[in-house]
């Protein structure tokens, strides 16, 4: 189960070990640092080496250009070892592995990052195994405050999509001070959130919500 929301709050930082894109071990990778300046996709997920996870990763590493090309760094973790990451990424696609991807993968073999993120599976779930890291991600900003954050059940893949879509909207409330409405992909015009920009917005848009 979820702690208190973490939106709005400075994300918890951390540093633990971890493998980079290029293969380097790192004894001491530290978030802040990493992604100082940049807005960040952190994405936990339960284990190396089972069966949602690895499409999940696979389809975030297809979508690095586009992340990159939004300022986003991309930093994974879950419970096993760097080690264990190692392997997974050595293993060929059609062994269950992911290959060589792209991104930061980082390990929380204690759980404390887990647990200051809330996503440290409890017993009382049916699905996660207890202490694993539950199906969560994070958005980031430039500050390191969390600006999004969402859960899934251990069974339900996430779309990748979405979350450039996250960054897109905030990147475009940043620059223009207008709020995103229900849909928004980016090239559609915002609303200003204000009584009478409520009202412009749903007076041509409303159908096509």
């Amino acid at each position: 189960m979820m702690s208190s929301p973490l939106i709005g709050e400075f994300a918890p930082d951390f540093t633990c070990s971890a493998i980079r894109g290029d293969g380097e071990i790192i004894d001491s990778f530290n978030l802040r640092a990493h992604v100082e300046g940049k807005y960040t996709l952190l994405f936990f997920y339960p284990l190396d080496f089972t069966f949602v996870c690895p499409s999940e990763l696979i389809a975030l590493n297809k979508r690095m250009d586009s992340l990159r090309a939004l300022n986003t760094e991309v930093v994974t973790i879950s419970g096993d070892s760097h080690f264990t990451h190692n392997a997974w990424r050595n293993t060929p696609l059609r062994s269950g592995g992911i290959g060589s991807v792209s991104f930061i993968m980082a390990s929380d073999l204690e759980g404390t990052i887990l647990a200051s993120y809330g996503l440290r599976a409890s017993s009382n779930n049916s699905y996660y195994t207890a202490g694993t890291a539950m199906r969560g991600t994070f958005v980031i900003d430039k500050d390191f405050i969390v600006r999004h954050q969402s859960v899934n059940d251990e069974p339900i893949g996430r779309n990748i999509d979405e979350f450039i879509r996250v960054v897109e909207a905030l990147k475009f409330f940043e620059e223009h001070g207008q709020v995103c409405p229900a849909g928004w992909n980016r090239g559609d015009p915002g609303m200003v959130s204000t009584p009478s920009g409520v009202a412009d917005y749903l007076s041509t848009h409303s159908e096509n919500l």
